[in-house]
């Protein structure tokens, strides 16, 4: 106890962590799912309840990684707070010869859009969504890809038509003192068949948009945003390759009467203050973070 009866307090931090998203796939290919989001401000991945505050002790190493996102059909890299872990994006599915699947993940991988109508690939509960399928049969190869999942929202599916399906939306919190969305999954690309732009879009918060089917071999799928989780938009039929995830990032916030932060080497980040509280986000790297 303190002086006056005052129950001590411990130092607390709010978090932000967003995995790296999963690439998109090629040819007729999914979008990328959104890395997994665990905040305990505004709102969290999945539609799940806040993440509770951790309770960290001065003069103590935190280990803070910042996953990176995946290649075209590969999946992105887990991101780590201490004791929180944001499951990777999954990849999104290609139709290619020897293309991989779609994956499961933080949120899931859109399908190709060659023939999958089943096998949805789950998000993680309480960090984000499932991808969306193609609507596509084995019988017709001129459908869009599904959408990649997002961290607030399911990735769209691509019903009937050539057109590639939207990936999943992201989540906006508040951590840094204004509202910033993460989290978006990758539009699907185009099927063929169809002489307008067909490609699916990113979900918001840094997923990439799909490329045209009608562009054979000219054509990537968009990059998801470093920095957000986005998952990678998925390439359109033949010679399209997807697009990449981007990278997550972990974003603290901590009362500015607690201490002092240092960043560790191996990580890059900075901090800034927001009115009674400092916000530090950290946007590459592996390594320790402490307070003093």
């Amino acid at each position: 106890m303190l002086a006056g009866n005052t129950a001590f307090v411990p130092p607390a931090v709010d978090y932000l962590v967003v995995a790296g998203g999963g690439g998109g796939g090629s040819n007729y290919g999914g979008g990328g799912g959104a890395g997994g989001l665990r905040s305990t401000v505004t709102a969290t991945g999945g539609g799940g309840s806040l993440e509770s505050a951790l309770v960290f002790s001065l003069n103590t190493n935190y280990t803070v990684t910042v996953g990176a996102g995946g290649a075209a059909e590969v999946a992105g890299n887990n991101s780590v707070f201490s004791s929180v872990t944001s499951t990777a994006g999954g990849r999104g599915g290609g139709a290619n010869g020897g293309s991989p699947a779609a994956s499961t993940g933080g949120s899931g991988g859109g399908l190709n859009g060659f023939g999958q109508l089943a096998n949805i690939k789950s998000g993680t509960a309480n960090q984000g969504f499932a991808g969306g399928w193609s609507g596509g049969n084995p019988a017709v190869d001129t459908r869009g890809g599904g959408g990649g999942g997002g961290a607030g929202a399911v990735g769209g599916n691509g019903a009937t038509s050539s057109t590639g399906a939207n990936g999943g939306n992201g989540v906006a919190t508040s951590i840094t003192g204004l509202s910033v969305t993460k989290g978006g999954g990758g539009g699907g690309g185009g099927g063929s068949g169809s002489s307008a732009a067909n490609f699916g879009t990113g979900g918001t918060g840094g997923g990439g948009n799909g490329s045209n089917g009608n562009l054979s071999g000219t054509a990537f799928g968009g990059v998801g945003l470093d920095n957000t989780g986005g998952g990678g938009g998925g390439g359109g039929y033949y010679g399209n390759t997807g697009g990449a995830g981007g990278s997550g990032v972990v974003i603290l916030r901590y009362l500015t009467s607690v201490g002092t932060i240092t960043i560790g080497a191996g990580l890059t980040g900075s901090t800034a203050t927001d009115g009674s509280h400092k916000v530090t986000t950290i946007t590459a790297g592996t390594g320790n973070v402490s307070w003093a």
